[in-house]
């Protein structure tokens, strides 16, 4: 929540006493263990993506079940569970076509700052009503969410990693084996190296693709994508970026992915790919950006351009699919976490992920 009567826009944060109500119908209570830091948040709180106020922040959580409300099912008190972002109503034409990510009650729900339902469970010290995040509101030590933005997870993956599944890894890697399909043998080229970006070189590995090149302008994130299982890093501040990957590539990459939310580097992306090549953007840019690229390229081409929310992800299925990928060795998502922290370090961990000095940094409450 921002600083100002009644509440700013953007930092600093604000840590303080609030009322938690009880769940509703349909609704949980959640005791939030972990919360991932993510530039979601971030754009939130410096204004970048006007949200309605005062807000609830968070979004990138896990955390155990301490109630149920009536008409609950699939969940019990101690379950272990990560959030997902969009609670998916399971009855619109998105949700009947398989693409819960585009779910259209959620997506108004999140507009208006509510739970699915409508309803707000969070009050200030004066009574004020406040907005929830993405439905989620992971910043705080007890939240009320709607059962449809809750998945139930093995219960011994450390909660502390298990908070990355519910965001940068559902984002990352399922942006490669859901948006893009990315099949064995191809060549995938991720620009940004954050925690989504990562996420789909680890998904890009774990597809089978080679070579999987790392573009980023920070050295030590090039590394950590070395780590992450790419077979090439380059830096992204080079003039020649695109014609260093067409080299690599012998022509193109196969499928390219965005995720800085920067148009310029989007066009770099869709430059950067074969003919008949897919470029994937996962980045929130500034609602105001424009995309251009020749028009005729993508006819006589046969160039494809496609947006991944959420990773297309079905966030009961795949989110359980990507932690069993992780116990099996493919995903080495612990390499995301830059740190831990305390809520009361929230501001400063912000102002190093603006700074692009951390990946993921996560608030531990337990």
């Amino acid at each position: 929540m921002g600083s100002d009567a009644p509440y700013a826009q953007s930092l600093p944060l604000v840590v303080s006493e609030i009322d938690v109500g009880e769940p509703g119908p349909g609704e949980v209570l959640v005791e939030v263990a972990a919360a991932g830091l993510c530039h979601s948040d971030l754009s939130v709180i410096d204004g970048s993506r006007p949200r309605v106020m005062p807000m609830v922040m968070g979004h990138e959580a896990s955390g155990v079940v301490r109630d149920v409300g009536a008409g609950v099912a699939g969940l019990a008190v101690g379950d272990h569970v990560v959030f997902s972002f969009v609670p998916a109503c399971g009855h619109c034409l998105p949700c009947a076509s398989g693409r819960p990510a585009l779910c259209e009650p959620g997506a108004r729900a999140n507009v208006a700052g509510s739970l699915l339902g409508g309803a707000r469970r969070f009050r200030d010290a004066a009574g004020l009503e406040l907005h929830h995040h993405l439905g989620v509101s992971a910043f705080s030590e007890l939240t009320v969410v709607s059962q449809e933005s809750v998945v139930k997870i093995d219960a011994s993956l450390p909660l502390h990693i298990a908070a990355l599944f519910g965001c940068a890894v559902m984002t990352g890697v399922g942006a490669v084996v859901n948006t893009a399909r990315v099949e064995p043998g191809s060549s995938v080229v991720v620009f940004g190296m954050g925690g989504v970006g990562l996420s789909a070189v680890m998904g890009a590995r774990a597809a089978g693709a080679h070579p999987v090149i790392a573009v980023d302008p920070l050295a030590a994130k090039r590394a950590l994508a070395l780590e992450c299982g790419a077979s090439h890093a380059l830096d992204g501040a080079e003039p020649d970026i695109v014609a260093a990957i067409r080299e690599i590539t012998a022509g193109g990459a196969d499928y390219a992915f965005e995720g800085v939310g920067s148009e310029a580097v989007l066009a770099s992306a869709y430059h950067a790919t074969r003919r008949g090549g897919t470029t994937v953007t996962m980045g929130l840019p500034h609602p105001s950006r424009q995309f251009a690229v020749s028009a005729v390229s993508l006819v006589v081409e046969e160039r494809t351009v496609k947006g991944s929310y959420m990773g297309s992800a079905v966030p009961v299925r795949d989110i359980p699919r990507y932690i069993a990928m992780h116990q099996a060795g493919l995903l080495p998502v612990e390499r995301l976490l830059t740190r831990t922290l305390s809520l009361d370090e929230i501001n400063g961990a912000f102002d190093a992920l603006a700074r692009g000095e951390a990946v993921r940094q996560v608030v531990r409450f337990r």
